[in-house]
């Protein structure tokens, strides 16, 4: 399973908090595994650079045709500024024909528990696919 570790261009200011989303990313077959992981890197350079990224870690899992991200900013407005700009907008715009099922999580909390762990982030989304396909 690949993973790009927590990466953190910039320290959070202490007491400040931080505004992490997190997904679970499938896409429809094996055939655009290789494709989408080549685009996530491209992603993940922009990421690295982007105003207001606290953290950012990827987790691949290409065999499950699976990727999860966790990343967390100084405001919602820093997210949605990147989420917005190319080459990440290029690429979603892209990949949505080629997607099975997205999950999308936000949540807040205190900067000095950065950096998210992957058992918390894996977990609330999990939570979050069981509650959309329970109601």
């Amino acid at each position: 399973m690949p993973t790009l570790p927590w990466t953190t261009p910039k320290n959070a200011v202490a007491g400040a908090e931080a505004f992490v989303m997190a997904s679970r990313l499938e896409v429809t077959s094996l055939r655009t595994v290789p494709r989408f992981f080549l685009r996530s890197l491209a992603a993940w350079w922009q990421v690295k650079g982007a105003p207001g990224l606290l953290g950012a870690s990827l987790v691949a899992e290409p065999f499950k045709r699976t990727f999860w991200t966790v990343s967390a900013w100084d405001g919602r407005g820093s997210l949605y500024e990147y989420a917005k700009t190319n080459p990440h907008a290029d690429i979603m715009r892209g990949f949505r024909p080629l997607m099975r099922r997205t999950t999308f999580l936000t949540w807040t909390v205190p900067a000095g528990e950065l950096p998210i762990g992957w058992d918390d982030a894996k977990r609330r989304l999990l939570d979050q696919i069981e509650a959309e396909s329970t109601a």
